[in-house]
């Protein structure tokens, strides 16, 4: 069951993306990130309030703390998705996101990745190097080595693994608690954000893009439930995160059907990589 949720999940996040992603190339990533947070608060509010609340303080500490890694992982991956390849993008962060929770816990748990694990971190690393160097043309042209996008998903990976990790400290007694305390700190710090550093109109979408804004928190805070759902009956914060990182199979085929997408070969050889690598971690 465990399992089925997790691929459920992966899913879901990867429509979440796309649309996410979409909005985000007509609005500003700002403002399509505040209101699909802020629609996943109020259904995750409402649910909570029916369930009641069962969280002690170290998973609401926890929940808060998922806020700031999840806030930076999606402004990030928005604004690579919006500026760069989805299908360049979506793979990159997936990836790390897979892996980040894989070492953990290696290092700090004493597990010890099967073989397939093992490959599954090359093919990884190998992805990187693939998808970053596939668009050499267009690199040269703008006079640098990284092709738009590219560095987003890195930081929307590694800040992915650790919002795993520090979901995977709560109780399962919490049920959505942590979720909904990190949802309210993304929007705090997202509003913050948008005062400090941009103008007032920054959290205004198009009017356009109301309706993509809404399927992107709706999707959105689904995928959260279903992959807390997995992780609390039972699944292993490595082999759930693993297999919730293969939502770029979603992101690809949407933008491949919506958009009409073409990659390079040699980053559809990365995007392989980063897809089967971390199949060859869950499978594992």
């Amino acid at each position: 069951m465990a399992i089925a949720l997790a691929l459920a999940s992966a899913l879901v996040y990867g429509a979440s993306d796309f649309f996410g992603g979409l909005a985000s190339r007509r609005s500003s990533t700002v403002s399509v990130v505040v209101w699909s947070q802020l629609l996943g608060f109020i259904a995750l509010a409402a649910t909570v309030a029916i369930a009641g609340i069962h969280a002690s303080a170290h998973d609401w500490e926890y929940g808060l703390l998922c806020g700031v890694f999840g806030t930076a992982a999606i402004a990030a991956l928005y604004r690579g998705l919006a500026v760069g390849t989805m299908g360049v993008v979506s793979p990159l962060s997936a990836v790390l996101g897979a892996c980040i929770p894989v070492l953990y816990g290696v290092a700090l748990h004493g597990e010890r990745p099967a073989l397939w694990a093992d490959a599954g971190i090359v093919a990884a690393l190998l992805a990187v190097i693939c998808v970053s160097a596939g668009d050499t043309q267009t690199a040269l042209q703008a006079r640098t080595r990284i092709p738009p996008g590219v560095t987003e998903g890195l930081i929307a990976g590694v800040m992915f693994g650790a919002y795993f990790i520090a979901l995977a400290q709560t109780r399962p007694e919490a049920g959505l608690v942590p979720l909904l305390a990190a949802r309210a700190t993304s929007i705090v710090l997202l509003l913050a954000g948008s005062i400090v550093f941009a103008r007032a109109t920054a959290i205004r979408p198009e009017r356009s893009d109301w309706g993509t804004i809404a399927l992107c928190g709706a999707f959105d805070v689904t995928a959260n439930v279903l992959f807390v759902s997995a992780f609390h009956l039972g699944g292993m914060i490595s082999l759930v995160a693993v297999l919730t990182s293969l939502y770029p199979a979603a992101t690809l085929a949407l933008a491949a059907m919506m958009l009409h997408e073409r990659l390079r070969p040699l980053q559809w050889i990365g995007v392989a990589l980063a897809l089967g690598g971390a199949a060859a971690i869950a499978g594992s």
